[in-house]
Formats: structure tokens, C-alpha cells, sequence
């Protein structure tokens, strides 16, 4: 009970933001280029794990898997980012001024 009391009392969801991104100047070309490269390197990551598996050179089926699977929702985050700002743009579009 001590270990939920812990998660609880850490959350702060009046002001949420991320620790790792302290020192960024809110650049959201920056930072979409930073999430595209990890995207694309975690696919890289995935698409050797595939080939070890279908190779029989895997030595950890497991983290593999884990591998992979981190890889598709990254990408499907990633799709669905770029289906937000598809749908923002074509509403932008709709705008008159």
C-alpha cells in the first residue's frame, strides 16, 4: 500500500510536463524531427530483431518482442501526430478571412 501511496503523492497533474525536455526553447519543428529520428531508429532496432528471430540468432525472444512491439506504437503515435496536423491543416484551410 506504501509502494500506491508513493505513485499517488509523485503526480502533479495541475502542471505536467516533461523532465527530459527541461532545456528545450519549445521548438516544435525541433522537437518533431528529435521524435522522427528516435521513431525511425526504434524500426531499425525492430527490423533487426525481426531478422534475428526468422535468422535463429536471437538470444533474448523476450526483449525482442519488446523491441518490436515499442517500435509499432512508437509508429503509430507518429501516424496519428500526423493525422492531427493534417486535419488542423485542412481546417486552417476551411477558414475565411
Amino acid at each position: 500500500m506504501a509502494f500506491i501511496n508513493k505513485i499517488n503523492s509523485d503526480i502533479n497533474i495541475g502542471n505536467i510536463q516533461n523532465k527530459n525536455n527541461k532545456n528545450d526553447s519549445g521548438n516544435f519543428e525541433e522537437l518533431l524531427k528529435k521524435e522522427l529520428n528516435e521513431t525511425n531508429g526504434m524500426l531499425e532496432d525492430a527490423k533487426k530483431a525481426e531478422t534475428d528471430i526468422a535468422t535463429g540468432d536471437v538470444k533474448d525472444l523476450a526483449k525482442a518482442s519488446i523491441t518490436i512491439q515499442k517500435a509499432e506504437l512508437k509508429m503509430k503515435m507518429m501516424l496519428e501526430v500526423r493525422n492531427k496536423a493534417i486535419s488542423a491543416y485542412k481546417e486552417l484551410l476551411k477558414t475565411q478571412i
